[in-house]
């Protein structure tokens, strides 16, 4: 990675030098700024839902997944780690997550690059520079946007120091000893621009043992003329956070600030190092790109609860066995527990409770490149944009883990017991993999005018994924896959008047099978929930068609400028994949269960006239199973003995709201300006009940507030109160089996519904400067 990042410097360095030597006689005045937003030269962002730099830091320090919420109501967040700066996003029923298990539905680009993580698509939103974003934009689905892109994409568009010239800082207190520091700024003199960030984020956390720190860093240095240039952007984070997850529902009522296991931390080290060159050939037609190589490595602890106990059986007598959920007490169900030795290992707890000690390390390299060619021409009936261009995303990820033997303690945290536990069967065993994804796409996109006010956008791109795993204990992870597929998209959009825009269309995309998920795709070699992995049989690429009509335009009403969007949209997944939950505590596998649909309608109203602005977004999501499966969840009440559910075709899939809604308002005056937003959530149904045989998480109603005042030209307070009236709410449910664990702050406890809650009241308050 050193090396890579010193050549690319290296070359950045020298480009950045021949062109300003070339370019000495030049007039800079009207030296632009192009940057690889994604891939096709992001044709259809005018139907794109967006965040402004202004949007993120609106409510003062700047938070990109409060704006994303506070604005679209198609956006939901899931606490299912339970920190503020690790959830799933969840858009049209489709999720990109931090989180291994959970199935990736969007792609995401950073600057024209892909920002899902090669070894399991995942996408840490904790690494990004909140400071240093300049826009975020979320689109419906197009098949130019790659590999996952089965429910849309987002962009997301860092700051330059010709778009964002000045200082600006600020500094953040509140409950829970948050706090918060930023600075960023920007210039450009001639040719060349340059900007930085630097941003520190700490919180206790409301709940027990719940710390969390981060550092993110950014940078970009351009040298840009009327005929070309190029940037070079630099991003660092160091995070530090604690998500100890859900709690059973019992648990949560007698102390909603508990937690039923820990510790649960995850540590994250990435850096990322990208150019961005581009050159005019003509007036209508340019070369530009993106290349990037990042490194990015995490640790993570888990404690957990096990199925441990002392064995029955007179020949195990004084020895430790492992027990499958939902199982009966006979003595075949009970495996002996054994060390890295093969020996058994003795009960030293007299009784206690044992738990497990979940330890992994994971290290990516990667790196790829995105060129296009753009063509912008006059037509008869009006202007066409063509893109060609062609992507590699290659990533080498080595991934290890190890369980160790652990003991409950009284306030359920987990010490270790200096025993690894190794299962010759494979249920419980240590993981050393090497994966080698190369992921290479050919795209085409035209947005070709047909007539006056009507043209059609159509879009082309061959994916290819080949994915190598390696085992470097043993051999049952070895595997190669290859993932193939054409994936076409069509929109007519159509002009009516100045005011109202028309638009229908259809696309194809796909995802494949990560490496998380096809080494660990088989029921009797299950992994841990902390992403372990055991075995290797194949699995089918995730494909997705979807349909979607729409409109959007806007009016003046009694003195308000009124915009206004609405939209409808079908999706149909086939051969989805989903973490499924075995028969061993802890433990899951990834399979293919057929085919799903999402479907839906979302509505946007805002007016604005003035200083006052108002907004009105609600979104209706429907997704469903479409076929019969029998799946395992031992922990769900309406399991059988083996511990399976039935799901009928036309089941709802769970942790999806069908309703959301968010009202926002806002009143800004000369020196001080005042605002918040309702956000009101359905209710959902928790996951592991795919056959919607239990009670929905409810749903909630939540209010924000927020203000400023000015004190200096450029220097103002500000302050935010969040949940308001304190509403007690959960954003996502499943199910823990508590008769293993003591929970003293309510005995007996006997309901295996756990619920990631929702943060209480918490407000924020500090200063800002911009110069």
């Amino acid at each position: 990675m050193n090396g890579i990042a010193a050549l690319l410097a290296g070359t950045a360095g020298l480009l950045l030098a021949g062109q300003a030597a070339a370019q000495k006689q030049d007039n800079v005045a009207n030296a632009q700024t192009i940057i690889v937003t994604a891939p096709g030269g992001a044709i259809d962002v005018d139907d794109a839902l967006a965040v402004s730099a202004d949007d993120i830091g609106r409510a003062g320090a700047p938070d990109l997944l409060a704006a994303l919420t506070r604005t679209m109501a198609g956006v939901t967040l899931q606490d299912a780690q339970g920190n503020p700066w690790q959830p799933n996003l969840v858009y049209r029923g489709f999720t990109a997550s931090p989180l291994q298990g959970q199935a990736q539905g969007l792609a995401v680009y950073l600057d024209g690059a892909r920002f899902n993580q090669p070894f399991g698509d995942t996408v840490g939103f904790d690494l990004l520079p909140q400071a240093a974003i300049r826009k975020a934009s979320i689109l419906d689905a197009s098949p130019v946007y790659g590999l996952n892109a089965l429910g849309g994409s987002m962009l997301v568009e860092t700051r330059n120091g010709r778009s964002d010239p000045g200082l600006e800082a600020s500094l953040t207190g509140g409950r829970f000893d948050a706090r918060q520091a930023s600075i960023a700024g920007g210039f450009a003199s001639g040719a060349f621009s340059a900007f930085g960030a630097f941003e520190y984020r700490h919180e206790d956390g409301w709940r027990d043992y719940s710390p969390s720190t981060l550092y993110n860093g950014y940078l970009d240095l351009g040298f840009d003329t009327a005929t070309g240039g190029l940037h070079m952007k630099v991003i660092a984070a160091d995070t530090d956070l604690t998500g100890n997850g859900v709690a059973p529902v019992e648990l949560l009522a007698a102390d909603r600030r508990a937690v039923f296991t820990w510790p649960d931390n995850s540590r994250a080290r990435y850096e990322r190092i990208s150019l961005h060159p581009w050159v005019a050939l003509s007036d209508r037609t340019r070369i530009e790109g993106t290349l990037y190589a990042q490194r990015l490595k995490l640790r993570s602890l888990n404690g957990d609860a096990a199925d441990i106990e002392g064995c029955e059986d007179e020949d195990a007598q004084g020895y430790l066995c492992l027990e499958t959920v939902g199982a009966s007490d006979d003595e075949e169900d009970q495996a002996v527990l054994t060390n890295a030795a093969g020996n058994p290992i003795a009960d030293m707890l007299d009784g206690e409770d044992y738990g497990v000690l979940n330890r992994g390390r994971t290290v990516t390299k990667a790196m790829g490149a995105l060129f296009q060619i753009i063509d912008e021409r006059p037509m008869l009936a009006g202007d066409n944009h063509f893109a060609l261009g062609v992507s590699y995303d290659g990533g080498r990820t080595r991934f290890d883990t190890s369980v160790e033997l652990g003991a409950m303690t009284e306030d359920r945290s987990v010490e270790g017991l200096a025993a690894m536990i190794v299962q010759a069967d494979g249920a419980i065993a240590p993981v050393g993999l090497v994966a080698h994804t190369d992921y290479w796409g050919v795209f085409a996109q035209d947005r070709l005018p047909i007539a006056p006010g009507l043209s059609a956008e159509l879009g082309l791109r061959y994916n290819h994924a080949r994915i190598e795993l390696k085992d470097q204990i043993g051999a049952a992870l070895n595997g190669l896959h290859h993932f193939r597929r054409l994936n076409p998209g069509v929109e007519l959009d159509y002009a009516v008047s100045e005011g109202l825009n028309l638009r229908a269309g259809y696309a194809e995309s796909n995802r494949a099978p990560t490496p998380a998920e096809l080494s660990c795709a088989d029921e009797n070699a299950p992994c841990s929930l902390a992403n372990f992995f055991i075995a290797d049989p194949p699995l089918r690429q995730v494909v997705a068609k979807s349909w979607e009509a729409g409109a959007r335009g806007h009016a003046r009403l009694g003195g308000f400028r009124i915009d206004w969007l609405a939209s409808a949209y079908r999706t149909r997944n086939r051969n989805d994949i989903q973490f499924v939950a075995s028969n061993i505590r802890g433990r899951a596998y990834f399979r293919n269960i057929g085919a799903t649909r999402r479907q839906g309608v979302e509505l946007g109203l805002k007016a604005l006239r003035g200083g006052l602005s108002a907004g009105l977004s609600y979104a209706f999501t429907d997704a469903r199973y479409l076929d019969d499966l029998k799946l395992s969840s031992p922990a769900n009440p309406a399991a059988d003995d083996d511990g399976a559910i039935g799901v009928a075709k036309g089941d709802h899939l769970p942790g999806i709201p069908h309703h959301s809604a968010t009202l926002s308002l806002d009143y800004a005056a000369r020196g001080w300006s005042v605002g918040g937003e309702l956000i009101a959530r359905s209710g959902q149904y928790l996951v592991g009940d795919e056959g919607n045989d239990n009670p929905k998480i409810p749903g909630y109603v939540i209010v924000n507030l927020r203000g400023s005042i000015t004190l200096l030209p450029g220097v103002s307070l500000f302050g935010e109160v969040r949940n308001a009236f304190n509403r007690r709410y959960a954003t996502f449910g499943t199910f823990s089996e508590v008769d293993e664990v003591d929970l003293a702050e309510a005995p007996g406890a006997s309901d295996p519904r756990a619920y990631g809650p929702g943060a209480p009241r918490r407000w924020y308050g500090g200063v800002r400067a911009r110069f």
